[in-house]
């Protein structure tokens, strides 16, 4: 998000987001740890328009769609961002266990 505003005040917004429009495949990870402000949430869903059904997008979060109310405060962008990345794409629940607080946790045990 800190790439995209800085590129929105410098003027280079287009350019970036069509960078981030061309690579294969990206990665977006903790989504819907922090709250975006509004312009944030706004420039993510540029992102996201611009990629839609044309190349993939892999988000990992700990929250459910319903909680991401909490990341993208707006309702309707909230809905819009979950309709872009859901259509036609692939959810994949893994579960509610924290992978860090396993290993952690064998690893104590082992040693």
């Amino acid at each position: 998000m800190n790439e995209l505003v800085e590129a929105a005040d410098e003027k280079v917004l287009a350019k970036t987001i069509a960078r981030y429009g061309r690579v294969d495949l990206l990665c977006i990870d903790e989504l819907g740890y922090m709250e975006l402000d509004r312009r944030g949430a706004e420039l993510l869903f540029q992102v996201l328009t611009e990629r839609e059904e044309k190349n993939s997008i892999a988000i990992a979060s700990n929250e459910s769609f319903s909680g991401w109310t909490k990341t993208f405060t707006d309702p309707r962008l909230c809905a819009a961002i979950v309709d872009r990345l859901t259509f036609n794409g692939a959810i994949i629940e893994t579960g509610t266990d924290s992978y860090r607080l396993a290993h952690t946790k064998a690893q104590q045990a082992a040693g």
